[in-house]
């Protein structure tokens, strides 16, 4: 019956329109389709560029793609010197389109100015543009002090660089700890992707390493840092770290209203728990929409090719059926299949743009400086590199 009503209306108003000349507006539709991909305005808030990245930004532009480009201290990157160049003249040259956070090093951690030198240098990198700053899994990982020890977020050697950061309201982005599977022998893993990540680094495989920090252990030290610098604005890269389980992420966010988490090379752990529980993992999902960013963590560079660039357009394509269609899909990380979710469009829209522009504020703006968030922007929203 209300079908028929709503048809008898729809008629109605098309036989209006037709003798008086007026035109009826379609209704907006409530999600996006496979097709909108291309011309939905995005933001991938954490890639890794090195070197010029031109067929990146080419590809990037074709895929409406505006990108926040994050410096890590990492063997596996350039120095973060020539990180921060590239970042810089990637800025300069696609204005509007390319963002980048800074970092920080912890060679010659233990040496007394090392705080202090930490400070200038992070100071000059806002002054060249950065909206964030990266701590990455060596606190708490790799740094040790002397006595074998390993550094922990929540050391009061870090203090004044985190105070730092709560003062000029600059975004934190912190990548704590790994997978849980990381902990987990190979066999008990949940996705091909973190063996194969862990086969090709056993220096991160903790399983193998049992005299080293125990995943909670690192994840309660963050916590402590966070408790500690109510006021930092703080970005839980790779879902927190908290993956296999919505619940953990939930309750995560629950105990720090002000944070976000992103999706970084974690959506996988997602569809992973699609594949059993899609209900729950769309309804976190929704409930969360606010303070969850969109983010692939490709790392991409020096070497600037068109079939790379054309690797990132074909993951940024499956991450978008994931989220935004309701197709069937199958992945191969793990056997079983699971739907897209579906999300409405304008969870779709918070998840690839909004949230991203709401903590980075002003990042891609293209008169000038970003604007620094005000601690009531950063409680404005109420209570997802390797």
């Amino acid at each position: 019956m209300k079908v028929a009503c709503r048809s008898a209306r729809l008629l109605a108003l098309l036989t209006i329109a037709a003798l008086t000349g007026a035109a009826v507006a379609a209704p907006a539709a409530s999600h996006y389709a496979f097709a909108d991909f291309a011309r939905v305005d995005k933001i991938d808030a954490h890639v890794h560029l090195a070197g010029a990245a031109d067929r990146f930004m080419a590809q990037a532009l074709r895929d409406n793609f505006r990108v926040l480009t994050i410096n890590v201290d990492s063997p596996d990157y350039p120095p973060i010197e020539e990180q921060q160049r590239a970042a810089v003249s990637l800025r300069q040259r696609y204005p509007g389109r390319v963002a980048f956070a800074a970092t920080f090093s912890v060679a010659d951690f233990q040496a007394p100015e090392w705080g202090e030198r930490t400070q200038l240098a992070l100071a000059e990198a806002f002054r060249q543009g950065a909206v964030g700053v990266k701590m990455w899994k060596n606190i708490g990982m790799v740094l040790q002090d002397p006595d074998g020890r390993y550094v922990m977020p929540d050391d009061p050697r870090l203090a004044p660089v985190l105070s730092l950061l709560e003062r000029q309201h600059v975004v934190l982005l912190g990548h704590q700890a790994e997978p849980r599977n990381c902990w987990l022998p190979p066999g008990q893993m949940t996705v091909r992707s973190d063996r194969e990540y862990f086969e090709q680094h056993p220096q991160y495989y903790m399983y193998r390493h049992p005299e080293m920090p125990a995943h909670d252990t690192i994840l309660a030290a963050r916590d402590r840092a966070l408790q500690a610098h109510p006021a930092l604005l703080f970005d839980a890269v790779h879902l927190a770290s908290l993956e296999w389980d919505v619940d953990e992420i939930a309750a995560f966010l629950e105990r720090f209203p002000t944070a976000r988490v992103d999706v970084a090379a974690r959506l996988v752990h997602l569809e992973y728990q699609a594949a059993r529980h899609p209900a729950k993992v769309r309804e976190f999902l929704l409930r969360y929409q606010d303070r969850i960013l969109y983010g692939s963590d490709t790392s991409y560079g020096p070497k600037d090719s068109t079939a790379a660039a054309a690797e990132v357009h074909a993951s940024w394509i499956e991450d978008w059926r994931f989220l935004a269609t309701a197709e069937r899909m199958h992945s191969s990380d793990f056997a079983e299949p699971f739907k897209g979710l579906q999300l409405p469009r304008e969870v779709i829209d918070k998840l690839y743009r909004r949230n991203a522009e709401t903590l980075f504020v002003g990042a891609w703006s293209v008169s000038g400086s970003p604007t620094l968030m005000s601690p009531e922007n950063g409680r404005a929203v109420p209570p997802a590199s390797r």
